[in-house]
């Protein structure tokens, strides 16, 4: 039976957090409530999680995670449905926290509510925590007096996004792991094991198949400028990162990627994703589509999307609706146009939104599943393939020094 963790305010304000083992995270809630407990938070603990964290306890990080983003967007939506007023909240919040870096971030947010600052402009100050469409939702939703609620769609909307991320992460980590290993792999080969064949190589001279006599000058070669090929490519990878920092560097590096046959496909349908669920939620929450708009080109990772945005918000201020100028940037798919054109015709612009990031994600994690199904396979026959050229010119080389010998 999976083991829950949970966190849960008693009858008396007391914050209180254990582990139960049960069939489900709904029938967790249903027995906190029937202690009279209030649940703040319950979810399952992945096997494995509750061994000493390492890398956390080395490298702590300076501030609030995605994670936990996530957490205080739920925790005080939960607490907030439940009647609990904000200050309060707050506090409650404050004791629920594990860590002392989100521990400082909600007591700054709560010092700054009772100097008589709004939630949306206190979580405003901190745009290295918090996205940036985060206050504006947060202010729509202290405007309409409908706090709880937009909260609620947030912690959805943070999740949904973390899970997309992480799917593709999590993707990528195996192919990663295979051309590191295998170009470990040929360096060693390149590095050690060629050079030991060196002396009975030299016994045949000029004899040695060429493929052989170009692998011994690159052995050669790492092996005594293997030191200048890393300064090279640290300094190129440098000078790649400066370029892209700069705005025209990262213009080209963008569109280079979004016109690539494969990649750009995918790059594609994430930003597209990304677009749709954010300017959805936006739009269901209250704020305007215009503002909507200069919110959302921030949280595009693309420039040459993020742009595009800016040409589709000034031709939406000249009256043209939002579905043509879409058309006309060629950035976004004919299905987003139409789904979009569909929801400006029936007034419901947010809910089509919705349904074009349910259908992106979806083709993200298709198309991610499809490359990877493609990848690692070429990957390892190609990496094999080169491997196996190596050795067998050097048993090529060995045969021919012997025939020599007789």
């Amino acid at each position: 039976m999976p083991t829950f963790r949970y966190k849960a305010v008693t009858e008396s304000h007391e914050v209180v957090e254990g582990e139960m083992e049960a069939p489900s995270q709904t029938y967790v809630v249903e027995r906190l409530r029937g202690l009279g407990q209030l649940p703040v938070d319950a979810y399952e603990v992945p096997p494995g999680s509750r061994h000493f964290n390492l890398t956390g306890q080395l490298f702590p990080t300076r501030r609030a995670s995605r994670r936990d983003v996530f957490l205080i967007t739920h925790e005080l939506s939960t607490l907030l449905k439940a009647g609990v007023p904000l200050d309060r909240a707050f506090e409650t919040l404050i004791d629920l926290s594990g860590n002392e870096r989100t521990r400082d971030l909600l007591s700054n947010i709560l010092g700054r509510l009772r100097s008589g600052v709004s939630l949306a402009d206190a979580v405003a100050e901190h745009t290295d925590v918090f996205p940036p469409y985060y206050a504006s939702m947060v202010r729509a939703g202290e405007a309409s007096g409908a706090l709880d609620t937009v909260l609620v769609r947030l912690a959805e909307f943070i999740e949904r996004h973390q899970k997309l991320r992480e799917s593709i992460k999590t993707a990528l980590y195996y192919p990663i792991f295979l051309l590191i290993v295998a170009g470990l792999s040929i360096v060693i080969l390149l590095t050690f094991v060629v050079p030991e064949f060196k002396p009975l190589f030299e016994s045949a001279g000029t004899a040695l198949p060429l493929s052989t006599r170009v692998l011994v000058a690159v052995g050669d070669f790492f092996r005594d400028y293997g030191w200048l090929i890393l300064i090279g490519l640290i300094g190129v990878l440098y000078g790649a990162r400066y370029y892209v920092s700069t705005a025209n560097g990262r213009r080209l590096w963008d569109g280079f990627w979004l016109r690539s046959p494969i990649i750009g496909s995918l790059l594609t349908k994430v930003e597209v994703s990304r677009f749709s669920r954010t300017t959805s939620t936006l739009l269901h929450n209250g704020v305007g589509l215009l503002h909507a708009l200069d919110i959302v080109r921030d949280t595009l990772r693309n420039t040459v999307i993020a742009s595009s945005i800016n040409t589709v918000a000034a031709q939406l201020k000249e009256g043209r609706g939002f579905a043509q100028p879409l058309m006309e940037t060629g950035v976004f798919p004919r299905l987003v146009v139409h789904l979009v054109r569909v929801g400006e015709e029936t007034g419901k612009l947010d809910d089509m939104l919705s349904k074009v990031a349910d259908i992106y994600d979806e083709e993200v994690n298709r198309t991610t599943a499809r490359m990877l199904s493609l990848l690692v396979p070429v990957l390892t026959i190609g990496m094999g393939v080169l491997i196996a050229a190596i050795i067998m010119s050097i048993i090529t080389a060995i045969f021919s020094v012997n025939t020599l010998a007789f």
